[in-house]
């Protein structure tokens, strides 16, 4: 299988499993998507990596605890490597502005667009951010 085409299955897992799918701590979620995603693309993230939780404070507590102050600081720590934003192909990881202190991750799906989730909306949405925080390369 070609690269392209593995970056593509994952993506559309990703858009399987979670597009629509209501926002819930832990189980449905951006660091659940992110998960999601790399473990298609055959990277296996530990659980000491992107803890388990079943709340956002129980998720920064978490992530303080490993040494990390956001996810952006998480998925450096998992080794990722950063690129510009613009460099982005199906499946990489991109963090979007948010005011949460954890951070937002989203997937890229393809021609500029993520699935991520989004406050207001009911569950995680396809969209064509216009800010960027980071980017990783996942294949």
């Amino acid at each position: 299988m070609t690269p392209m085409r593995k970056r593509a299955l994952a993506a559309q897992a990703c858009i399987d499993r979670f597009r629509g799918r209501a926002y819930e701590p832990g189980k449905a979620d951006c660091v659940q998507l992110a998960k999601h995603c790399l473990h298609h693309l055959g990277r296996r993230v530990g659980q000491g990596k992107l803890p388990a939780y079943s709340t956002e404070i129980g998720g920064l507590k978490a992530l303080k605890r490993l040494g990390f102050n956001s996810l952006v600081e998480a998925l450096d720590g998992v080794g990722l490597q950063r690129i510009a934003p613009a460099m982005t192909l199906p499946g990489d990881l991109m963090a979007l502005p948010t005011e949460h202190p954890l951070g937002a991750l989203a997937v890229a799906v393809g021609n500029g667009r993520v699935i991520g989730f989004l406050e207001g909306e009911k569950g995680a949405v396809i969209m064509q951010p216009h800010a960027f925080v980071a980017a990783w390369r996942t294949l």
